[in-house]
């Protein structure tokens, strides 16, 4: 949104509505998602985490190891299918365009990118299970 100076956006399909707002103060950008919930409710806010520092840019832990961190909230998946190898293993060399894993949100399968160049020393997430936004998925070596 800020790449393009867009400040509000809303999308309305049949009966569900989504409106993004980006913080014009330096504020927490706020979503709002509308959906007819059975017995009535009110729409829901989700406050949205900004990063500190631009996308890409790995935060250096203490062992030197750089975090591949979940940019979504989504179900993390290895592989594009159940038969499929997954992306990477332990000891896979990566580039920052390199496929790490998949995280399915809102049924909507988004490929996950490194961002980082190194070799994968560890997997944090076991496959098929929830993940949060911000959330380590693996540990690289930088190289």
């Amino acid at each position: 949104m800020k790449k393009n100076s867009i400040t509000e956006f809303e999308l309305e399909r049949q009966d569900s509505k989504i409106r993004l707002k980006r913080g014009s103060n330096g504020g927490v950008p706020v979503v709002q998602y509308d959906e007819p919930i059975a017995g009535g409710g009110a729409p829901v806010l989700l406050p949205v985490a900004v990063p500190s520092a631009p996308v890409g840019t790995p935060l250096i832990p203490a062992t030197n190891e750089i975090e591949v961190k979940s940019p979504m909230i989504g179900t993390f998946y290895r592989a594009p299918s159940p038969e499929a190898a997954s992306y990477v293993e332990i000891g896979t060399e990566i580039s920052p365009e390199s496929v790490v894993c998949i995280i399915e949100a809102m049924k909507v399968m988004n490929e996950i990118k490194a961002e980082v160049k190194g070799v994968i020393t560890q997997v944090l997430v076991e496959n098929a299970k929830p993940v949060e936004f911000g959330q380590p998925l693996f540990k690289v070596r930088p190289a």
